[in-house]
């Protein structure tokens, strides 16, 4: 019973959805909880994560904030970023004083994406690269006294989480922040840690800083170490940090030079995920709610269960934290391509499709279970329902791209794999297996890292810019201004279908001009047979000397959608497939 409180059940077939649960369903659940909290030694209420989303946009409400909705994962005229990755970066501009903020007070729940450790996620349980972020603002308006005040009361007031669970942190040097966390929030100093300022001091070169104050709960000494001088900051999983209170109260040089600023502000962040865990009990964010929920759609598909096998545990995270991320990232209008923003999407979705046949199931299926993500974020994201088909298309149309070639793909790679000699791969076995087989070079790291193997990425990335420079160079070929770069042909038409059909492309297209002229000599008005017989032979023979080049262009045609578009814009005449090209 308590490992289903955690796990509720998918709706059965034919039962009502879309954020609505019948009677019956709400009372089975309203048992569930109260098994959790009678079987359990959680010294605090449960609660599920779009509830404690809701409490704490409602908490900060009643504090004069302004809620605001989450803002869009692509940033918003900042360049410095890829995709939002915390919850005050898309307010960057109303910290720095280039933008007004609608109120001086604000509170928002962001959606975030952050990729840096994304070979680890599945791996580890801690590891994900979607979450949301929830926080409470001040641009020049309240500051260290009362977020530390509403803090403590969210904490011990609302969520009824017991005070001796509580620890707090501050930078070593901040005795202000000292005086108020005991003296008028009432924290027992021995609760109180001072770390450096690698731990609670917030700079990022020059700019506004501070120093910065984290909230910790004791998940208890069985979640320990063990090791008798176990505290706050140890590596174990017992301390674990829930919230971060930002004070921005200093100007910054980049030299080590301070300047207080005349009106200091107060930045906020507390993970979602992160406080369900603690608020559930639970010991990691797959474990948690709605997220549970998403898992278990998968698992219903795949017929694999979670926490029979630590393999398909992996696998099964994977899946679930990356249809969770690219749900959201095509939701704000992010697509599929190998470059910024797309590569990133095109790259979980990939990841999550092999995980998926590791998992021993070969259909595509994501498409099937972005719908529980939405259903699961229904309540604080209703903006997904309204996208839903769309969002549904983008991933079935990219598994589907994906699945037609992934059997060949693995097909190489498991060659190469087995083969003892082989200790690093090429760069044109790299740059085939991404531009043939639509692998992208992260996803081919990843699993040739697991049998030691590496990669010459540097090679790799010289064959992309050969490719690059050559699909540039397209457009001013079919008019004619410039000759084919021969050179360029020769270096990757062995590699690249994409090339080959470029090129096939090319040669088709100067074929149907010399085939117009033939036929305009006919009736008198142009060229000489001898001219146009000789130009057909130059270009067959050209055609020739590539090898299966245009043979090859018809298999390629079937799975790559640029080739169809490109064959489509052949046919409308040199002048538009030269506009489109560049």
């Amino acid at each position: 019973y308590k490992r289903q409180a955690y796990l509720p059940v998918l709706p059965e077939p034919g039962e009502r959805t879309g954020g609505y649960d019948p009677p019956m369903e709400r009372e089975r659940k309203r048992i569930l909880v109260y098994i959790v909290k009678e079987t359990t030694t959680m010294s605090h209420p449960y609660h599920g994560l779009n509830e404690l989303r809701e409490m704490f946009l409602k908490f900060f409400e009643t504090k004069g904030h302004l809620r605001l909705p989450s803002f869009s994962l692509v940033p918003q005229g900042d360049n410095s970023l890829l995709l939002i990755n915390s919850g005050m970066a898309p307010m960057k501009k109303y910290f720095t004083g280039e933008v007004t903020p609608p109120r001086k007070r604000v509170t928002t729940c962001q959606k975030c994406i952050r990729t840096p450790d994304i070979e680890r996620v599945g791996i580890t349980a801690r590891h994900g690269t979607f979450f949301e972020m929830l926080g409470n603002f001040s641009f020049g308006d309240y500051f260290k006294h009362e977020a530390t005040a509403w803090a403590w009361e969210f904490f011990t007031k609302v969520l009824e989480m017991p005070p001796e669970k509580l620890y707090v942190s501050i930078y070593e040097d901040d005795d202000e922040a000292f005086d108020i966390w005991t003296k008028e929030v009432g924290v027992d100093p021995s609760h109180m840690v001072r770390l450096g300022k690698e731990d609670n001091f917030w700079e990022h070169g020059s700019g506004p800083c501070g120093p910065c104050s984290e909230i910790y709960f004791d998940r208890g000494d069985e979640k320990g170490c063990g090791r008798p001088d176990c505290h706050v900051g140890c590596e174990c999983d017992r301390f674990v940090e829930v919230w971060n209170l930002v004070f921005t109260q200093f100007e910054s040089d980049g030299k080590g030079n301070y300047t207080p600023l005349e009106h200091p502000n107060i930045d906020t962040g507390m993970g979602l995920e992160r406080l369900a865990c603690v608020m559930q009990g639970v010991d990691n964010l797959f474990l948690v709610d709605t997220i549970q929920n998403i898992m278990k759609h998968i698992s219903q598909i795949t017929g694999v269960e979670y926490g029979k096998n630590e393999k398909s545990d992996v696998s099964l995270r994977v899946i679930t934290d990356h249809i969770r991320s690219t749900t959201f990232m095509i939701g704000d209008g992010v697509l599929p391509s190998n470059e910024g923003k797309g590569y990133v999407l095109r790259r979980l979705l990939r990841r999550a499709a092999r995980h998926g046949r590791l998992l021993g199931y070969n259909e595509p299926f994501l498409y099937k279970v972005c719908d529980t993500v939405i259903k699961e974020n229904l309540t604080a994201y209703p903006e997904l329902k309204e996208k839903q088909e769309f969002i549904t298309k983008v991933i079935k149309v990219e598994e589907e791209s994906f699945a037609k070639t992934i059997d060949q793909g693995f097909k190489m790679l498991n060659g190469i794999m087995d083969s003892e000699d082989v200790k690093v791969l090429s760069g044109e076995d790299a740059f085939k297996l991404n531009d043939t087989y639509g692998f992208p070079i992260d996803l081919t790291k990843e699993i040739l890292s697991e049998k030691g193997i590496k990669v010459d990425v540097e090679r790799f990335r010289e064959l992309m810019m050969k490719k690059d420079e050559l699909v540039m160079d397209v457009g001013s070929v079919l008019d004619g201004e410039t000759a084919v770069n021969e050179g360029l042909i020769d270096s990757l038409g062995g590699l690249s279908d994409a090339v080959q059909c470029l090129y096939s492309l090319i040669e088709q297209q100067k074929t149907d001009k010399e085939s117009t002229k033939r036929t305009k000599y006919s009736t008198g008005k142009t060229v000489s047979k001898k001219r146009a017989s000789s130009a057909t032979a130059k270009t067959d023979t050209k055609t020739a000397g590539k090898g299966k080049a245009t043979a090859r262009v018809s298999t390629f045609r079937e799975y790559h959608p640029s080739a169809q578009r490109a064959e489509m814009r052949a046919k409308r005449g040199a002048e538009n497939v030269s506009d489109r090209c560049r």
